[in-house]
């Protein structure tokens, strides 16, 4: 048997859910869920994600390290060592240990959308690329190309269902950051985009909660308020001079 990492997420009502992962030889990555219990009979293979941004989202939403396990071909789940059963209570809750300082962003997308849906992300991934690099013209260029813009055509040029991962550093700039939370701010049905930070902080698309996010990458809210606005992050500020001068002309 193959090792695999579990999670368990416990429910308001008391129960709970877990959560298995492993990496295969051929660079795919098998998965297996169900409720807490000696056997996992959910399973799904799964290629084009990492492990560790996969763990990453999972963490977001709560699901807590128990252990690497063992589990057989049927899903019967094996403390290796210990022959405990997979209800064994979890280690104590990470919450309560210090938050580490953020590395880095960790993003995943899945989408199982209709291919109209399909089609549209692709339009929209091609426009809002489009936008950020006329508005990176007028910028400094980040320390680091991101290799995520090409990721994104290609997977989305051909409108199949499809599942992809990756990182965002601080080197890579903001813009990435900002063109995944105008994705996830559309709101395409049958498409889940999850971005984490190094603590496996979800993230959320309002950038006015997000202040932690921007200081890793050296900016400010004020700093990308343009960019924001043209990408549909904020609503534009109303200029009052603008307004009184065009209003000028009404006045007796």
């Amino acid at each position: 048997m193959t090792a695999w990492n579990l999670y368990r997420h416990r429910n308001s009502d008391g129960s709970s859910k877990d959560w298995a992962i492993r990496s295969n030889p051929d660079g795919s990555i098998t998965t297996r869920w169900g409720k807490t219990a000696s056997c996992l009979p959910g399973v799904s293979n799964r290629s084009g994600v990492r492990q560790f941004d996969i763990e990453k989202q999972k963490q977001a939403k709560g699901y807590v390290f128990v252990a690497e396990v063992d589990i057989d071909g049927d899903g019967n789940v094996l403390f290796p060592g210990k022959n405990l059963p997979a209800t064994q209570p979890q280690s104590p809750d990470p919450a309560s240990e210090p938050t580490p300082p953020v590395d880095a962003l960790y993003w995943t997308i899945d989408c199982r959308a209709k291919r109209t849906v399909r089609v549209e992300l692709g339009i929209e991934v091609r426009r809002l690329i489009g936008v950020i690099q006329s508005l990176s013209d007028q910028q400094s260029k980040p320390e680091q190309d991101w290799d995520g813009w090409q990721q994104w055509i290609d997977v989305t040029l051909i409108a199949e269902v499809f599942e992809l991962s990756g990182q965002i550093k601080s080197v890579h700039g903001v813009l990435p950051w900002l063109f995944l939370l105008a994705l996830k701010a559309n709101g395409f049905k049958g498409v889940d985009i999850d971005i984490a930070t190094e603590s496996a902080r979800d993230l959320s698309v309002d950038l006015k909660v997000e202040q932690d996010v921007l200081v890793f990458f050296g900016t400010d809210l004020d700093s990308i308020r343009d960019t924001a606005e043209v990408l549909g992050l904020l609503k534009p500020r109303l200029n009052l001079a603008a307004a009184m001068s065009d209003t000028d002309d009404c006045w007796f």
